[in-house]
């Protein structure tokens, strides 16, 4: 299930100040294990519980040293730079270890308002942008704009590169080169010549994460990627955790609040996967593609509206019809050499993540039907500078959600499940099966997905934010986190999709997201807040808003 990390569109991802003082953090130590799982030493699990309280012991003794950053990271001088050392195999705590990247900015204890104001730390606020396969190691440059002032007082910013991404450990399971490759064919609906051809290189894809990896492709999941982030609690000093997640990063920060739950401090769940082990992730992707189905409609209809200004279409069939003359085009003649339909479809595929790239693609399809391809070609080539990031992250994204889970491994019922979906929701759906088919065919044992559940009392109040037509992460998934997380509150952003909504345009949002971190306070159970507004047209739209880290674009034949 591809996910999007949190937006920082034109450096949106920042959080609207309240006018609030912080309270201290909690300061009582934490349970070092949970006792039901130590009254049965032979339970499933039982022995990575054990070993994660030996890491996090001997993390908390050696913690971490920050330094200056590496060259190769292009971070901000003020950032500080380190590792923590993990398990590969929580089950052998002594065995092999593996070094996770830790970036952070130091709180700065000033209150943006009133300089004389000395602001108590808070502790470390550390953040996942999910994935699978993002690093999160540039969330500490967050700090240095003004909307995050007040969070920057309180909190040191931390974030890491999750086992596997960048210089935690890497994977790789084919030459990066082949990542990048342009033009390719995006078909809604795969003749049987070409599924057998994407089958064959799903299989090739397996093989090679099996052969480059080794024995221990089978201890990069979600499971490992929670206990790592208990180690890294310890290493940081902090008894108990402060966390955001977003998107992917909500799922195991659920299996942390689940397995670690006297480990909890605060935590926020900013679009939320469903978290039902039933949901992992097969049906997870099913559920992903019909959504992604309605926001291209949503972004269908915006054009639509603006006709005046981009020239696509009166009505959303006919921006349809523009879009498909567009790939026929393509089909004929690639863009620059490079551009194809499957490169045109992944840059449009990030319309159903954010609103504020409608303007861009819709300028970039209305310069192309009108004879200019550069906006276009800027928008979707592929980009050779970026082939290894791009394949480490397909890596790290594969490894996890197909070691996370069973999956189908009989062709049969991939294709009569999205044969069957792909007649509503034809957008996306073939592109997601292509992206996770190598699981079908997967050398590694399969975990077998925790029931993400809380009781009354277990954890303390906890924070999910979710916009009801998200598409990466559909809404459901949000309502089904806050069911099964007793005392969690849920925000709501209605009628829209962006993915991602903490530190977007949403000033209601940003509030409720604020009052928490700073104070713990939640807004009851549910609460709601407006719409923010569609997008401008324009006709010469400026810079391309920009993600934290993009999506990962599906690939496309």
């Amino acid at each position: 299930m591809r996910t999007a990390v949190v937006h920082a569109a034109a450096g949106s991802l920042l959080f609207t100040a309240l006018a609030v003082a912080p309270t201290g953090s909690a300061t009582a130590a934490p349970a070092a294990t949970t006792p039901a799982a130590v009254a049965t030493p032979d339970a499933p699990g039982a022995a990575e519980l054990r070993g994660t309280a030996v890491a996090a012991a001997r993390a908390a003794a050696e913690g971490i040293e920050f330094g200056a950053c590496p060259d190769a990271q292009d971070l901000s001088g003020t950032i500080e730079c380190g590792t923590v050392t993990v398990p590969l195999d929580y089950a052998h705590p002594h065995g092999r270890q593996i070094e996770l990247a830790v970036s952070r900015v130091r709180a700065t204890g000033k209150d943006p308002d009133n300089d004389k104001r000395k602001v108590p730390r808070q502790g470390a606020l550390v953040h996942n942008p999910g994935g699978p396969g993002a690093d999160g190691t540039y969330f500490p440059l967050l700090g240095l704009l003004p909307g995050w002032k007040r969070i920057a007082g309180a909190y040191d910013l931390v974030g890491y590169a999750p086992r596997g991404v960048g210089r935690s450990a890497p994977l790789s399971c084919e030459d990066p080169e082949k990542s990048v490759q342009g033009p390719t064919r995006a078909p809604a609906h795969p003749s049987e010549s070409y599924k057998r051809e994407r089958i064959a290189r799903a299989e090739a894809y397996a093989r090679g994460c099996a052969e480059r990896a080794g024995g221990a492709l089978r201890h990069y999941h979600s499971l490992n990627n929670a206990r790592d982030l208990d180690v890294l609690r310890a290493a940081l000093k902090e008894p108990r955790l402060t966390f955001m997640g977003a998107s992917y990063g909500t799922y195991f920060g659920a299996l942390y609040a689940t397995m670690f739950p006297s480990h909890v401090r605060r935590m926020v769940f900013d679009s939320a996967v469903h978290p039902d082990p039933e949901q992992i992730w097969y049906r997870n992707n099913l559920d992903q593609s019909a959504a992604f189905e309605d926001r291209w409609a949503d972004f269908r209809t915006w054009a639509a509206r603006h006709h005046d200004v981009y020239g696509l279409g009166d009505t959303p069939a006919k921006v349809h019809r523009s879009y498909e003359k567009a790939s026929a085009r393509l089909a004929r003649e690639p863009a620059g050499g490079k551009v194809g339909p499957g490169q045109l479809q992944s840059a449009f595929l990030q319309t159903g993540y954010y609103d504020d790239h409608w303007p861009h693609r819709a300028h970039a399809l209305s310069a192309y039907l009108k004879g200019d391809p550069g906006p276009l070609i800027e928008q979707a080539e592929p980009q050779p500078e970026a082939a290894v990031e791009t394949e480490n992250s397909r890596a790290v994204y594969v490894a996890v959600e197909c070691n996370d889970a069973p999956w189908p491994t009989d062709w049969a019922v991939w294709d009569r499940d999205n044969t069957r979906l792909a007649r509503r929701a034809p957008f996306e759906t073939w592109a997601n099966v292509w992206t996770n088919l190598p699981c079908a065919f997967w050398p590694a044992p399969r975990q077998q997905p925790l029931d993400v559940r809380t009781g009354a009392g277990e954890l303390p109040p906890t924070l999910i934010l979710a916009a009801e037509r998200d598409a990466a992460t559909p809404y459901g998934g949000a309502l089904e986190l806050h069911r099964r997380l007793a005392g969690s509150a849920l925000v709501t952003e209605r009628d829209t999709g962006t993915h991602g909504v903490a530190g977007g345009s949403n000033a209601c949002v940003n509030g409720h997201l604020e009052a928490y971190l700073l104070t713990g306070r939640v807004p009851g159970r549910r609460a709601s807040c407006a719409p923010r507004p569609e997008p401008e047209p324009r006709a010469e739209p400026g810079p391309e808003p920009r993600t934290e880290t993009e999506p990962e674009p599906r690939p496309a034949a």
